[in-house]
């Protein structure tokens, strides 16, 4: 009697559960995936990025928070400087060819390298797009505040676009660190550390400055705030659930999502102000 075979799962039956879920012809959507929930996969996570793209069409983009492979973070003195010992052997950010960081997931970097793809020039909040608007989506990335005005972030939300969790914690909605950036909080965390750039002619270092999101933004918010707002805005009937493969689903609007989060921001400090 032979074994059964593994139930992989294709890219036509995960264009069906992104229908189902919601995704239409046309859609900017920010993708954050958690491929190990999806399940097995025909072509691993090139299906889930393909079959999203069959779905929103030519006219539709996907977006991908990528980041930047580097852990030059973990050795700056209280200034915010590279120490001198290491200062020549850190790569600097090739935004053609530095890597995902590998905490947001394969499919962040299965959509850097796919080829048509276009990536933005802010190395910490570096994303990646392809489809009908992703040039405009990832250009004029500012160096300084990259999660705030100018930002892909913002162009997600002013274009109307949406973000989908396929099985990804609720806590790695990136779209919340925009929130952070347009809520009017008293004390935010700033964070102010050199980048190191690559060039023709070897690596140039500037300093960034930032609101953080290493941590929370403020000081005494609670370290799982954002897994929080999420829950809050889905408790009040926002976005639409489903499974996309294995993987249990959110599908949000970005616009009220932003607008939910600033709000809670916002009530959370009043009270804590002062």
């Amino acid at each position: 009697m032979s074994e059964a075979l593994p139930a992989y799962r294709s890219r036509a039956a995960l264009r069906d559960d992104l229908r189902r879920l919601g995704i239409r012809e046309g859609d900017m959507v920010m993708v954050h995936a958690a491929m190990s929930r999806v399940g097995p996969l025909l072509n691993g996570p090139d299906a889930l990025s393909h079959a999203l793209l069959d779905v929103v069409g030519p006219q539709g983009t996907m977006m991908v928070y990528t980041d930047w492979d580097s852990v030059h973070t973990d050795l700056l003195d209280e200034e915010g400087r590279v120490l001198p010992a290491w200062r020549d052997h850190v790569p600097g950010f090739d935004q053609q060819a530095s890597r995902a960081v590998r905490a947001n997931g394969v499919i962040a970097e299965f959509v850097r390298t796919m080829p048509g793809a276009h990536r933005s020039g802010n190395p910490g909040a570096s994303m990646a797009a392809i489809g009908a608007r992703a040039a405009w989506l990832t250009a004029d990335h500012p160096q300084d505040y990259g999660y705030g005005e100018g930002s892909p972030l913002a162009k997600l939300v002013a274009a109307g676009g949406r973000v989908l969790m396929v099985g990804a914690p609720w806590d790695t909605m990136t779209l919340i660190h925009h929130a952070d950036h347009l809520a009017r909080l008293p004390g935010k965390r700033i964070l102010r550390y050199e980048v190191p750039f690559a060039g023709k002619n070897g690596t140039t270092w500037r300093f960034i400055e930032e609101f953080d999101t290493t941590e929370p933004v403020l000081e005494d918010i609670p370290p799982n705030y954002i897994e929080r707002i999420v829950s809050a805005f889905v408790a009040q009937g926002g976005g639409r659930q489903g499974l996309i493969g294995q993987a249990p689903s959110l599908l949000v609007d970005a616009r009220p999502m932003l607008d939910f989060a600033i709000a809670w921001l916002e009530a959370w400090a009043g009270p804590h102000d002062g």
